[in-house]
């Protein structure tokens, strides 16, 4: 989860680069990031059995929500290329456990009940801190993370949706081989390739670390129990922070870390209050 972790800051610092430096579109970035992505990954999927992977009554279902992580992508990248800075994105990313809290009893009809109701409100009251709508610097773009937290949140949940019925790797296998038809669909209405060997080697990069993390998520679950490796994917947020000021210079205000302190503990809560249930 902490190599996971590592290759997201590398390749958020690259597509923000890439999408400021060289005015290459979001949709474009997605396209070939997730491309090159799915290239360097069909080696490890074909070990995982794709032909087995692919057997499924409910293709529909994994396409819709292959469709919501790629909005969720598209709305993540357009922020950094607006730009919002990275520290401010991914902790706003943070909400998404959140929002899977609230779906999981509006759509799933589970018992949320009073103690992770009041923690999710607090996580919220967290974002709200970082996000300071009251603020003269806020803008619309600063809502662009929270728009991909909460399709991200709907993803998770069509996962644990399905979970009852389809393998991981047939999660996996739907998710990397549809999300670059779905990235060209959004990316033709702006086509624009990309020129100059320094773009590709960063796209490249790129794809290769999107694979990487891909790989070292699907590894630490089946590894571990979920409850002992999602608290390291906290550690997503001080690796962004460092990625972000060392690319870009960017330096967090305190309000960041209040903020993200108070989301982090909403999430433990919550995760530590199901696992018990459980």
């Amino acid at each position: 989860m902490l190599l996971a972790g590592f290759a997201f800051a590398v390749v958020n610092s690259i597509a923000q680069y890439v999408s400021i430096t060289f005015q290459l579109s979001s949709t474009m970035v997605a396209f070939i990031q997730y491309g090159i992505a799915l290239l360097v990954i069909t080696p490890w999927l074909t070990q995982l059995g794709i032909k087995e992977s692919l057997k499924t009554n409910h293709f529909g279902w994994h396409a819709t929500r292959v469709l919501f992580s790629v909005i969720g992508i598209q709305l993540w990248l357009w922020a950094l290329a607006y730009p919002v800075p990275i520290w401010q994105g991914i902790a706003l990313l943070m909400t998404s456990p959140l929002f899977a809290t609230v779906g999981s009893g509006l759509f799933l009809k589970e018992k949320v009940g009073a103690a992770r109701s009041l923690a999710t409100l607090i996580g919220f009251c967290g974002a709200m801190l970082i996000l300071e709508p009251w603020s003269d610097n806020f803008t619309w773009a600063t809502l662009l993370p929270v728009g991909a937290a909460f399709f991200w949140a709907i993803y998770s949940l069509m996962v644990k949706k399905l979970s009852h019925n389809d393998s991981p790797s047939t999660m996996l296998v739907y998710l990397l081989v549809l999300l670059t038809p779905f990235n060209l669909l959004l990316a033709l209405p702006e086509w624009q390739m990309p020129t100059g060997s320094m773009t590709w080697g960063l796209l490249v990069g790129a794809g290769i670390f999107t694979a990487l993390a891909q790989w070292a998520i699907v590894k630490a679950y089946a590894i571990a129990d979920a409850s002992f490796v999602q608290p390291f994917d906290h550690a997503k947020l001080p690796l962004n922070v460092f990625a972000g000021w060392l690319v870009f210079g960017w330096v967090p205000p305190g309000k960041l870390w209040l903020g993200a302190a108070i989301i982090v503990t909403a999430i433990a809560f919550i995760t530590h209050y199901e696992g018990r249930k459980k």
